[in-house]
C-alpha cells in the first residue's frame, strides 16, 4: 500500500484556499492598503556608488503643492543607530556607499506630489573612490571599504535559509575587502591527486541576479500615538524577524510594534525587510500613517540580490570513476555589508559526493554595490554550477557516462556533509536512478545541434520551531491559527492535514493567519522549512481536538474511545450507523456544558531537531543554432526527493517555478555594474527574465523517500527545484556542441565565440 493510498485527503491534489481571491484580484496586498489620513513616502536614491553627502537643499521641494515633509537621517528615531546589513540602512547619515543608497525620503499627500517632491531635492555629493568589483576590491592598491572594521550590530540573516552552522573554519578580516574566510579541509589533495588517473580542473564565474519577484517591495506603517505603538502592513516572508528588527531599530519594545503579513507577490528570499524600518520610522516621525510601494528601478538598485561568484575547481578521480580529490577555490561578492555564504557553498561542493581528501578555500569580498542576500537555495546554484559542469568534463575525460560516474560517487545516508554533520535519510541515489532509466535520458540519441544534460543538486533545508492553534466551532468548522507566511499555499496544505486527521471535507477547514500579536509563533518562510515545521504543529494541535472530540463522544455514547470514529464530520460508533454526532454539536455540547471539558481547542508545538534534506536530478534537452549560438530548451525533467507530497499540485508547482527560474539562471539573467558600481540592468527592460515561450514543457517525478521526522514523510521543496537549472543546461549544452561554456548566464554571443574556436 502506497503513503498515498493510507489517505483520504493527503497525497492528492488539493485547490489553494486562497486561488480564487487571487484569481478574481480581490486578494489585498500591502499596496492596496488604504488608511484614514495616510501619506505617500518616496525615497531619494543616491546616483553614486561611493560619496560623501556634502549638502541636501529641499527647499524647492517643501514649496511643491502637497509635499508635507522631507526627511534625512537625522530626523528620523533611527539617527543614532549602526548599519550593519541593508535591513538595518535607513538613511545615509554622511556617506553613500552602493548606487540606491537611500538618502532622503519626501513624504506627500500623493503620489505623483512625493515624486515631484523627490525631483527637486538637491543633493550635493562629493565623489569617492569606488570598489565596484572583485578585481578592484582584491587589487593590491584597492581602498579598504571598511577601515575600521565591520560594524557589527545587527541579525545574521544566513541563518534563516538553511540548518547548517558555520562549523568550517573561518576567520574575520578587517584590514582587507575580503571580510570573511572559509576553509574546509578533509585528508590530503595533494596525495589525491598523485592518486588520480584523470584531473580535471576549470573556472567559473556566475553574475550576480536577482529575484524578479512580481511585487515590488510595498509596506504601510500606522503609529498608535497615546501607546508609542507601530503596526506595518508589508509584503514579508518573515514577519516576526521583521518585528524585531523594527523594534530594535526604532527603541521600542517587540510588542509595541505588530507586523500585518499581507498577500506576498513573490519573495524568493528577498523580502526580509529592506523598507519596513524606514516606513516606521518615517511615520513615527510625522505621526501619520506612510504607504511606500517601491517602483521597479529602485528596486532593482536598493534591494538585495544573489552573490555573484567565481570558483575554481578541481577534481581528480582513478580510471574506475572513484575520486580521489576536490580543490575549489572560492570568491564571492557579498556587497557593502556581509551575508556570509561561503561556509554553506563549500559545504555543498564538499558535501555531494564521496571524497576522502578535500580542500575548499572561500574568500568573501566587501564591494560599494548593495548587500546581497538570499535568492531561493543561496549559494548553491553558483555551488552545483561548478561542481555538476567539472563532473561531466571529468566524466567526458574517463570516457564514462556521466551518470553512472555520480552514481559511483553520490554520498548517502550517514556520509559527510562536506566538513560539517552528515546526511540524513537522503533520496540522491534513488533520484539518479529514475533518472538512468528515463527516456530521455536511455535513449539519447546522438542528433546533430542537440543535447541531453543531466545535473543533481541538493539542500540541507531548515528547521524552526512553531506552534499552531485549533479550534472545533460549533457549526462544525474547524479553523487552524498559523503564525507563518503563506507564499506559496501552504496553507492549503495545513488545512489538509487538519481535514485528514479529524475525518472532515477541506470546505469544513478554515486557516486564519496571524499577525505578530494574533499568531502562533513560526520561523520565515524561507529555507523549505514552513510545511516541515509548521505541518507538525498544525497536525498536533488537529491531534487535541480529535482527542477532546472523541472524549466528547464518549460520555455522549456512553461508549468507549476505540470503538468511536470520526469520518465525514460526525463521531460515530464503529459498526451502528444511527449512533451518530456531529461535530459542531458536540463543539456546543463543550461551549455549554456546566463543569464540562470546556470550548474544544488544541495547541500543537513542534522544534524539530533534525533536517529533512532535499535532492533532486534535472534533464534538459536543449538544441544550439550553429550560425547563432542561441540555444533553444526542448524538454525538462524534474526528479525530486519529496519524502511525502502532502500536495502534489503545490509540489509540482513549486517544482515547475523553481525550474523556470534555473533557466533564468542558465541563458537568462544578470545584474551588470560598470567599473564606477552604476547598475546597467536597473529595469525589466534591460533585465532579462525566461518568458513563457522559452520555458518547455517541465516533467515532474517525485520519490516518495519519507523523512522519519516530517509530518507524515514530509520534506521541504522551496529551495531544490532552482539548483541544478544552470549546470544541467550548460552540460546539455556541452553534449549539444562539445563545447564547455564556464559563466551564467550563457549568452548566444559567448556560445558563438567559443563554438568557433572549438
Amino acid at each position: 500500500m502506497t503513503a498515498e493510498s493510507e489517505y483520504q485527503i493527503l497525497g492528492k491534489p488539493g485547490k489553494l484556499v486562497e486561488g480564487m481571491e487571487k484569481a478574481t484580484g480581490r486578494a489585498r496586498y500591502a499596496g492596496d492598503v488604504t488608511l484614514s489620513g495616510m501619506l505617500h513616502a518616496r525615497p531619494i536614491l543616491s546616483p553614486y556608488a561611493h560619496a560623501r553627502i556634502v549638502s541636501i537643499d529641499y527647499t524647492a521641494a517643501l514649496q511643491i503643492p502637497g509635499v508635507v515633509a522631507v526627511l534625512t537621517a537625522d530626523d528620523l528615531p533611527t539617527r543614532n543607530q549602526t548599519a550593519s546589513t541593508r535591513q538595518s540602512t535607513v538613511l545615509a547619515k554622511d556617506e553613500v556607499l552602493f548606487r540606491g543608497h537611500p538618502v532622503a525620503v519626501v513624504v506627500a499627500d500623493s503620489e505623483a506630489a512625493a515624486q515631484d517632491g523627490a525631483t527637486a531635492v538637491l543633493v550635493d555629493y562629493e565623489s569617492l573612490p569606488v570598489v565596484a568589483n572583485v578585481d578592484m576590491a582584491l587589487a593590491a592598491d584597492a581602498p579598504i571599504i571598511w577601515p575600521n572594521g565591520l560594524p557589527k550590530e545587527g541579525a545574521d540573516l544566513t541563518a534563516a535559509h538553511t540548518a547548517v552552522d558555520a562549523g568550517a573554519e573561518t576567520n574575520e578580516q578587517s584590514s582587507s575587502n575580503v571580510h570573511e574566510e572559509t576553509h574546509i579541509q578533509r585528508g590530503s589533495v595533494d596525495q589525491g591527486f598523485a592518486a588520480a588517473d584523470a584531473i580535471v580542473e576549470c573556472s567559473y564565474t556566475t553574475a550576480s541576479v536577482h529575484q524578479a519577484y512580481l511585487e515590488p517591495h510595498a509596506a504601510v506603517a500606522e503609529p498608535e500615538l497615546l501607546r508609542n505603538r507601530l503596526t506595518i502592513y508589508t509584503s514579508t516572508q518573515d514577519q516576526f524577524g521583521v518585528r524585531n528588527q523594527v523594534a530594535r531599530l526604532l527603541g521600542l519594545s517587540r510588542s509595541s510594534v505588530t507586523i500585518v503579513p499581507m498577500t506576498v507577490g513573490g519573495g524568493f528570499g528577498a523580502k526580509y525587510g529592506i523598507i519596513e524600518p524606514l516606513v516606521g520610522a518615517v511615520a513615527m516621525a510625522v505621526q501619520r500613517p506612510i504607504r511606500l510601494v517601491l517602483t521597479r528601478s529602485e528596486d532593482f538598485l536598493t534591494t538585495t540580490p544573489a552573490q555573484a561568484s567565481d570558483i575554481t575547481l578541481k577534481i581528480g578521480a582513478r580510471r574506475d570513476g572513484t575520486l580521489t580529490a576536490i580543490q575549489a577555490k572560492i570568491t564571492l561578492d557579498n556587497g557593502v555589508y556581509p551575508f556570509t555564504l561561503g561556509f554553506l557553498v563549500g559545504n555543498l561542493i564538499a558535501g555531494y559526493y564521496k571524497c576522502a581528501n578535500l580542500q575548499i578555500d572561500c574568500s568573501e569580498v566587501i564591494t560599494h554595490k548593495p548587500q546581497t542576500g538570499a535568492y531561493r537555495a543561496p549559494g548553491a546554484p553558483q555551488a552545483t554550477f561548478a561542481l555538476e559542469s567539472s563532473m561531466d568534463e571529468l566524466a567526458y575525460e574517463l570516457g564514462m557516462d556521466p551518470l553512472e560516474l555520480r552514481l559511483k560517487n553520490a554520498v548517502e545516508s550517514g556520509d559527510p556533509m562536506g566538513e560539517i554533520g552528515v546526511w540524513s535519510h537522503i533520496g540522491l541515489k534513488q533520484c539518479l536512478e529514475r533518472a538512468r532509466a528515463h527516456p530521455l535520458w536511455a535513449e539519447r540519441a546522438n542528433v546533430p545541434n542537440q543535447g541531453v544534460g543531466l545535473a543533481i543538486g541538493g539542500w540541507p533545508c531548515n528547521v524552526t520551531p512553531a506552534a499552531a492553534i485549533c479550534r472545533a466551532e460549533s457549526d462544525g468548522i474547524i479553523r487552524v491559527y498559523v503564525g507563518s507566511v503563506d507564499l506559496t499555499g501552504v496553507n492549503s496544505t495545513f488545512a489538509m492535514v487538519a481535514a485528514e486527521i479529524l475525518g472532515v471535507t477541506l470546505d469544513q477547514v478554515e486557516v486564519v493567519q496571524g499577525d505578530t500579536r494574533s499568531g502562533p509563533f513560526a520561523g520565515p518562510s524561507g529555507g523549505s522549512q514552513i510545511t516541515y515545521s509548521v505541518a507538525a504543529a498544525v497536525a498536533s494541535a488537529a491531534q487535541a481536538v480529535k482527542q477532546q472530540l472523541l472524549e466528547l463522544a464518549e460520555d455522549h455514547f456512553e461508549a468507549r474511545i476505540d470503538d468511536l470514529e470520526i469520518k465525514d464530520g460526525n463521531v460515530r460508533v464503529r459498526g451502528v450507523p444511527d449512533r451518530t454526532i456531529s461535530i459542531g454539536s458536540l463543539a456546543t455540547i463543550a461551549e455549554t456544558k456546566r463543569g464540562g471539558p470546556g470550548p474544544v481547542i488544541g495547541e500543537g508545538r513542534t522544534a524539530i531537531t533534525n533536517s529533512a534534506p532535499g535532492f533532486t536530478v534535472h534533464l534538459a534537452q536543449v538544441r544550439v543554432d550553429p550560425e547563432t549560438g542561441q540555444t533553444s530548451m526542448l524538454r525538462y525533467v524534474a526528479i525530486h526527493d519529496i519524502g511525502f507530497a502532502l500536495n502534489p499540485l503545490l509540489v509540482e508547482g513549486q517544482i515547475h517555478g523553481g525550474a523556470a527560474q534555473g533557466i533564468g539562471w542558465a541563458l537568462h539573467e544578470a545584474m551588470h555594474y560598470d567599473e564606477h558600481g552604476e547598475l546597467l540592468t536597473g529595469s525589466l527592460m534591460d533585465y532579462d527574465v525566461p518568458h513563457i515561450d522559452t520555458i518547455p514543457s517541465i516533467e515532474v517525478i517525485l520519490v516518495d523517500n519519507p523523512s522519519p521526522s516530517g509530518p507524515f514523510g514530509a520534506r521541504g521543496i522551496g529551495e531544490p527545484p532552482i539548483i541544478p537549472g544552470g549546470a544541467v543546461i550548460a552540460n546539455a549544452i556541452r553534449a549539444a556542441t562539445g563545447v564547455r561554456v564556464t559563466e551564467l548566464p550563457i549568452r548566444d554571443e559567448t556560445l558563438w565565440r567559443a563554438m568557433q574556436r572549438s
